[in-house]
């Protein structure tokens, strides 16, 4: 009897010990889960703000050369493709960055006031995508962790968690440095 009630003992620590290792990397997975949904909705914003920006220079007759009106192409495209959001920030990181040279070749569009409300709102966004991104690689890093370390990568085990990259897609643990790229 006192076999029995020393192995039920033992079976409730592991159970104790497991849960609260389980809940551990659980807090971490909703954390990552809710700053994901948060950065895709200021991706989101971004995009439709930038969008709105490409619409005001393809109506602009005083922008001449037509390579300056095809800049965007791409981004206007994006909406039908899927790709991720590490790829969706550094295309629209790529087209904020051909509508600040455009602004500085055109005066007009320096002073449009459309576009000057935009560019703030895409400021404000990138304000809180920094936010975003500090956030979820701060929470990667501590689940990345969790998921190596004992005893937390034998709950990992069991319930097949695995390391996740950080928002710029670099993975630290393998050899390949090309994801370094800046």
């Amino acid at each position: 009897m006192l076999i029995l009630l020393g192995m039920i003992l033992v079976i409730c620590i592991f159970f104790f010990i497991y849960t609260t290792l389980y809940n551990k990397l659980q807090d971490y997975i909703i954390r990552i889960n809710e700053v994901e949904a948060m950065i895709d909705n200021h991706l989101r914003n971004k995009y439709d703000a930038i969008n709105k920006c490409v619409s005001l220079i393809k109506g602009n007759d005083k922008i001449t050369e037509e390579k300056d009106k095809k800049l965007f192409e791409e981004i206007v495209r994006l909406r039908t493709k899927k790709i991720s959001n590490f790829d969706l920030d550094r295309k629209l990181i790529e087209a904020e960055n051909n509508l600040i040279t455009l602004k500085e070749k055109y005066p007009d569009l320096r002073e449009n006031k459309d576009i000057i409300a935009l560019s703030k709102k895409i400021e404000e966004v990138n304000e809180n995508l920094i936010v975003g991104r500090e956030y979820y690689n701060k929470n990667i890093l501590e689940y990345n962790k969790l998921v190596k370390l004992f005893p937390t990568n034998i709950v990992a085990m069991i319930c097949k968690y695995e390391e996740k990259m950080f928002f710029d897609r670099k993975d630290m643990s393998d050899d390949d440095y090309d994801d370094f790229k800046l």
